[in-house]
Parts: C-alpha cells; structure tokens; sequence
C-alpha cells in the first residue's frame, strides 16, 4: 500500500517562510518522480514544482519561481521537500504530494500521477 503523508502546513504571516515536508511508503523503488500540487478554495489543482528520482531535474511554476524550492533526501526513502519563501496570500491552498514513474523530466499535469497525499492546510495571512 502506497501512502504519501504530508506535513508542515500552517498559518503564516506574508512574507514568511515554510517547509513542508512529504514522506512516502510502500512505492516499489526510488525512481519516482515527486512533485507539489496545491489547490485554492473554488479553483482547480495546479502543478507547483517536482523533481525527477535523482534530483537532477526540476520543474516550477512561473508564479513560484525565485521563492519556492523542491528538494529530496535520497538517504530518507522517497521524501521530498518544499522550501516556501516570501510566501504571498495566494500562495494559499491545501498543498498536495504525489508520485509516479516517468520518462523525461517531471510532468506537470495532475492526470499523470497515480499516488496522492492527502494535503496540508498553508494559510499566507496578508
């Protein structure tokens, strides 16, 4: 059984800082790129960053770039990081993790990834 788990969401002031962490179990190897989704109240999910197995490739969307980063900790199984810096209101959304196996460079497109976290809350407040 695959499990994403999300963590590190929060209420935070503009212009803060937050890293949200996400831990997955139960996928069949390392090779899995993972990457941020986070979907506003009445809008639809949208792509935020990934990063392909080895980290060697990633991937933004334009409104984060400069102040976002992904990361992931190859010693700790399958766990990639989002460093959110300078974070504005619109940044606020329920943040998801996901994963899947791709050829190429990370997907942006929430259709393609099979295994989900749940979410977590981040509230920018202005």
């Amino acid at each position: 059984q695959v499990v994403l788990l999300e963590s590190g969401g929060r209420l935070v002031q503009a212009g803060g800082s937050l890293r949200l962490s996400c831990a997955a179990s139960g996928l069949a190897d390392r090779t899995y790129t993972m990457s941020w989704f986070r979907q506003a109240l009445g809008k639809e999910r949208e792509f935020v960053a990934g990063i392909t197995w080895i980290g060697r490739s990633t991937r933004y969307e334009d409104s984060v770039k400069g102040r976002f980063t992904i990361s992931r900790d190859n010693a700790i199984e399958n766990t990639v990081y989002l460093q959110m810096n300078s974070l504005k209101p619109e940044d606020t959304a329920v943040y998801y993790c996901a994963a899947d196996r791709f050829i190429g460079g990370v997907q942006d497109a929430a259709l393609e990834y099979e295994f989900w976290g749940q979410g977590t809350q981040v509230t920018v407040s202005s």
